[in-house]
């Protein structure tokens, strides 16, 4: 047998033995996205029901403490996913070449990475509060409110650092269940916990700060013990726990593109408060009620995006193991089936943002007349390119986890960073307030015919290798 049978022989017998490289497309896409999806959709309903218990029991200046505080979640996300997101993606691609030793050593580097990153920012939060808060757009009337809110959030910091960080390495690991189990059961506890302290001991926003920490913390508990104990190919292991300089530069390059998108987004979150602040006290609207109007429509973009961010991902670790075992044709059909699917779920949680958006609103509490017409106004506007969302997120989730990290960055750029933070600027001076709402909606439709053009380039390159691989194997069978 010649060295290129023998290789061949060794990579099929490679692929047969993990799922991600025989198993059908559709079911492999179930079985990771859904737990994603429902995963990202919890995470997302952390601060959806801190905001509606808050609406409900503080008022809407509850609300605008929610929406200063909003860029502390961001940037938890960015180190999260920087961390876990790259090192899923890296974990993937070894896993795929069948090199289990350096998957394992990954997920010694994730854990010492999120432990030490999310001690870190907690003390500089912690220090720098104030200066923080009047960063991110707290106002006299809010002040209160958000000093509470944030100073709890950056307490709990560390475990949500590493709750999410191990979330994304058990979707690696072939737990996607036990990734969505840990974000789920913390979920159930904040849904319980939020009215009880709001309600019932009367401790307002704090409560609502606590009930989200306590959450998060039994989620990180949960990973922790499957990593301890029970984890398939990765566990914690003391000989992997020593740092790796080329294993966290691989994770720091293969995570950037997600970090990035979330660095974006607490960027343009700041930049974003500032201007309803400046903009609104200039209008009959007023800052406070444009910020809190605003960030609920966030609230509701989370929710929607998180859908197609739980695809996504959750597509991501059978792409990455497929480009490391040379499937390219499974690599296409695991991204078109992703993009599909985001695409027809954003498009109808879009058109009940435009179609309803008087029923979604309530949901966070009766405002005033003032109030609620802007707000109305904000989701129909704001959100009325949102439906473009879907396979950009796919988009850049494939440029992750096949090994292309500059492009997933562009894209991660693209819309919140290259585009959305110049019209905020921008188009208020032309447009007041409304312009704010009017930048939304032009950054989401710009970016989006911006990535399909990536995309379809893409496309092709992946027809080229599928074609030349088909060829070859017509002529391994011709002689």
């Amino acid at each position: 047998m010649s060295q290129s049978q023998m290789t061949s022989t060794a990579d099929k017998r490679t692929q047969a033995s993990n799922p991600l490289g025989t198993e059908p497309i559709g079911k492999l896409l179930r079985a990771f996205a859904l737990p994603s999806v429902i995963s990202m959709l919890v995470n997302a309903i952390y601060n959806i029901v801190d905001q509606i218990f808050i609406g409900q029991g503080v008022g809407y200046y509850g609300n605008a403490a929610t929406t200063v505080c909003f860029p502390i979640v961001s940037i938890i996300l960015a180190i999260a996913t920087l961390i876990g997101a790259g090192g899923s993606a890296y974990a993937a691609l070894k896993l795929g070449e069948k090199r289990e030793e350096e998957a394992k050593q990954t997920l010694g580097n994730v854990f010492i990475l999120s432990l030490i990153s999310g001690i870190s920012i907690a003390m500089i939060g912690l220090i720098f509060i104030d200066p923080i808060l009047k960063l991110f757009g707290a106002t006299p009337l809010n002040m209160e409110y958000s000093y509470q809110y944030a100073s709890i959030l950056f307490l709990g910091l560390p475990f949500n650092v590493l709750g999410i960080s191990l979330s994304n390495m058990a979707r690696t690991d072939g737990s996607p269940a036990l990734s969505m189990y840990s974000i789920v059961i913390g979920a159930l506890l904040n849904c319980i916990l939020d009215p009880l302290y709001i309600f019932v001991f009367h401790w307002g926003v704090a409560g609502a700060a606590i009930a989200t920490i306590s959450s998060q913390i039994l989620s990180a508990v949960v990973l922790l013990i499957y990593f301890w104990k029970k984890g398939k190919t990765m566990r914690f292991e003391k000989r992997y726990m020593k740092p790796n300089p080329h294993i966290i530069r691989s994770i720091l390059a293969l995570g950037i593109s997600s970090c990035i998108t979330q660095s974006a987004a607490a960027i343009m979150q700041i930049i974003l408060n500032n201007s309803l602040v400046y903009y609104g006290n200039q209008s009959e609207v007023s800052g406070d009620v444009a910020l809190s109007a605003v960030g609920i429509v966030l609230k509701i973009s989370m929710i929607i995006v998180a859908f197609c961010i739980g695809i996504g991902v959750g597509s991501q670790p059978i792409m990455g193991f497929n480009q490391g075992a040379n499937q390219p044709k499974r690599i296409k059909q695991t991204y078109l089936l992703a993009v599909s699917s985001s695409t027809l779920i954003v498009l109808i949680g879009w058109a009940l943002c435009e179609m309803i958006p008087d029923v979604i609103l309530k949901l966070f509490g009766n405002g005033d007349a003032n109030f609620n017409t802007f707000a109305i106004k904000a989701m129909r506007i704001y959100l009325f390119g949102v439906f473009t969302s879907g396979f950009q997120i796919v988009t850049t989730n494939y440029f992750q986890a096949t090994g292309q990290p500059l492009k997933a960055s562009l894209l991660s750029m693209l819309r919140q960073l290259l585009l959305l933070i110049p019209l905020i600027i921008i188009l208020p001076m032309f447009f007041g307030l409304d312009g704010i709402l009017y930048a939304g909606a032009t950054a989401d439709l710009a970016s989006g015919g911006i990535v399909l053009i990536f995309a379809l380039k893409e496309i092709k390159k992946l027809n080229a290798w599928i074609a030349r691989q088909e060829q070859a194997s017509s002529l391994a069978v011709s002689q």
